[in-house]
């Protein structure tokens, strides 16, 4: 991608979606050519920069002070495994061994760090070990990323029994490690995992799509909307215009069926007519607020959580294929919960399913989060300096 192109999306991202974070990954962040620029540029704008890395390249102090003085917020670095175990994972050599020496170098610095860490099946045994080492090395955050694959991850033959394990092999494992970093006090989050799947005093820690946005390093569905098209996601393509997370999730084309189809119709002739083009866009845009309205109060929340919610629901379901077992009608979280990812259903089914009985049924995607403390940066206000 072209360092122009990354600033313009960068500045819709401020301008448009108002956001004032970023994740900058790739790929591999750490090797593109114009990263120390573009951390410079994010943080100049008022994105404070996050680095999604494998932090190989980072075993260079060098590096690790320039993207520092570039105005580096933290960086997120994919802990998939120890050892030799890490090194065949990612099929580097030595990459173990390079990746400690990089977060060696990132804490000297007092550069911020979190972990990810990939719930594959070899990896499981080491959880714990992943845990000690977040804090060993000072890690604030560790999350734990259950088998999700996204559009553009969706490979065939990349994924089977032999990688990707039941949620219930899961469980303990990833129950000692939470055990442990919730003793030494280190935030840990999990990530499209089933909330029947764990006991109940992980609860908090349980993120699926419903409870993301809530999550201050997580996603704004609204902008990771635009983000994710191919328009911005393919580097000769041009940059498409921004659309509201209203668009993107109460998509009126699917109501004013004659309205709908006329569009459709006219799209592209209307691309050789900026005026009536724009006068179309806005009014979809203000038939999307009027239904938006409507369905808001129905649901009695606020109109933008409807509509992150709608979104979150749309994810699982049209995105991810999840589905639920029969035992989820049981449930009383099921509102709040996503269920069973479909390509993760298709190798093991939903048998494992374990209905939440509290006696009353829950609609507040907060319910159990709302128990958990997240860790909030301080400011650099010194950076600009």
């Amino acid at each position: 991608m072209s360092f122009d192109k990354a600033k313009n999306i960068c500045k819709t991202l401020v301008e448009f979606y108002n956001n004032c974070a970023i994740d900058i990954q790739g790929g591999e962040p750490t090797i593109y050519g114009h990263i120390y620029e573009l951390v410079y540029y994010c943080r100049k704008i008022g994105l404070l920069p996050t680095l999604i890395t494998n932090a190989l390249v980072l075993d260079d102090m060098d590096r690790c002070k320039r993207l520092k003085d570039s105005g580096l917020r933290d960086c997120l670095v994919s802990v998939h495994g120890l050892g030799d175990l890490y090194d065949g994972i990612v099929g580097v050599k030595e990459a173990h061994n390079r990746q400690l020496k990089a977060l060696e170098n990132l804490s000297k610095l007092d550069i911020p760090l979190r972990f990810n860490c990939v719930l594959s099946k070899p990896v499981l045994p080491q959880l714990k070990s992943v845990a000690e080492l977040a804090f060993e090395i000072g890690a604030t955050v560790v999350n734990f990323i259950a088998f999700n694959p996204f559009e553009d991850q969706q490979k065939e033959g990349k994924r089977s029994t032999e990688n990707v394990p039941r949620y219930s092999e899961v469980k303990p494992y990833l129950e000692d490690a939470m055990d442990f970093l919730e003793e030494v006090g280190i935030e840990y989050n999990v990530r499209y995992f089933p909330i029947c799947m764990v006991e109940e005093r992980f609860r908090k820690a349980m993120y699926n799509f419903q409870q993301l946005p809530y999550d201050i390093h997580e996603w704004d569905y609204a902008s990771w909307t635009w983000t994710s098209m191919k328009s911005q996601r393919i580097s000769d393509m041009e940059l498409s215009r921004p659309i509201t997370l209203e668009e993107a999730t109460i998509k009126p084309i699917t109501y004013p069926g004659l309205l709908n189809k006329l569009a459709l119709k006219l799209r592209d002739r209307l691309n050789n007519y900026p005026k009536l083009l724009n006068y179309a866009i806005s009014l979809n845009r203000k038939i999307s607020s009027l239904i938006n309205e409507k369905q808001s109060q129905k649901s009695g929340v606020n109109s933008r959580e409807f509509l992150y919610r709608e979104n979150a629901k749309i994810r699982a379901r049209d995105h991810c294929k999840y589905i639920y077992s029969p035992k989820c009608s049981q449930c009383d979280v099921h509102d709040i919960c996503d269920g069973f990812h479909g390509d993760y259903a298709s190798l093991f089914g939903v048998e494992e399913a374990n209905p939440i009985i509290l006696g009353e049924k829950i609609t507040d995607p907060k319910y159990f989060i709302r128990e958990q403390e997240k860790v909030v940066e301080e400011e650099d206000y010194d950076w600009a300096l």
